[in-house]
């Protein structure tokens, strides 16, 4: 037997209209053609589909088996064809944002709060691109978005300048580098040095500053936290390089104390990576808009 979706349709228009004449005008067929299909289809089937001596139309025993399959595998194809519908216009899709900075979730999370009322048939997922190859990650579609700060030549990818930051000393107020303009990479060799549990190459005082000098803290302590990392920073446990937007909330405050990184500062840049047929889409277009403005905000105390 061969089934077609028209003859799942056919079975329940006639169900539902009560006769074969209702049922057309719900297909919008002839009466006529409907009748040749439902013949058709009983002649397949070998068996009867309607008792014809009833009004409204009854389905028989086999009728009713072939309606529940309607019933059942109808409202699925139709939920698919809505979601094609919805990708082809750009309202539904999937986003799943890997990071490979680890200080990103402090403006990534306001991103997302302005992003989802927006899009709220997006998939959203973020994974931390610490743990994993981001990259061929995202050329396998495993991901859709990448965070970075490495700037790569590939093919069919695409990197979107976001923004330009200042990774900058933060240490406690009455540390003896209060005194300095800046600092350079020497005042780095006394300290304990406090950092996200990355690799050195992924931290900007390290790509940027530290390894150039071939200079080594006296320690490193790792730590998950950035409100952490700031709590041991006050208490004199040691120092730490953190990016302007999150040391916004520091500037203020009487325990602390921040300098530039060299006496010109440290500039860096964060990327968006996307595959570039993905960046026009509507969803991914606002989400990179967002993602290019809200930080500045952080950066501006805002």
């Amino acid at each position: 037997m061969h089934l077609e979706f028209r003859h799942l349709r056919t079975i329940r228009a006639i169900h539902q209209a009560g006769g074969v004449g209702k049922a057309a005008q719900l297909l919008n067929i002839t009466q006529s053609a409907l009748s040749h299909q439902l013949k058709g289809l009983e002649d397949q089937c070998g068996v009867e589909l309607f008792v014809r001596r009833t009004k409204p139309l009854k389905l028989s025993a086999a009728g009713m088996k072939l309606l529940r399959a309607a019933e059942d595998v109808l409202p699925r194809i139709e939920a698919l064809d809505e979601e094609f519908r919805a990708l082809r216009a750009g309202k539904s899709g999937r986003l799943h944002i890997a990071i490979e900075c680890h200080a990103c979730f402090e403006w990534l999370f306001p991103v997302l709060e302005r992003f989802r009322p927006a899009w709220p048939d997006v998939d959203i997922d973020i994974r931390p691109g610490l743990a994993f190859d981001a990259l061929p990650a995202l050329r396998r579609e495993e991901v859709d978005l990448v965070i970075s700060a490495d700037q790569e030549d590939m093919q069919e990818i695409l990197f979107t300048t976001l923004f330009d930051y200042e990774p900058r000393l933060v240490a406690a107020a009455n540390h003896p580098m209060a005194s300095r303009t800046h600092v350079e990479a020497s005042d780095f060799r006394d300290e304990v040095l406090i950092t996200y549990p990355v690799d050195r190459a992924r931290l900007d005082v390290f790509s940027g500053l530290l390894t150039p000098a071939k200079v080594e803290p006296r320690a490193i302590r790792q730590v998950e936290l950035t409100a952490v990392i700031l709590l041991l920073v006050a208490s004199g446990r040691g120092v730490a390089v953190l990016p302007d937007w999150v040391l916004r909330e520091v500037r203020s405050s009487s325990d602390y104390i921040t300098r530039p990184l060299g006496p010109d500062g440290m500039t860096k840049r964060l990327y968006a990576v996307t595959r570039a047929e993905d960046s026009v889409l509507p969803y991914m277009a606002h989400f990179l808009r967002l993602a290019r403005t809200e930080p500045v905000k952080l950066q501006k105390g805002a």
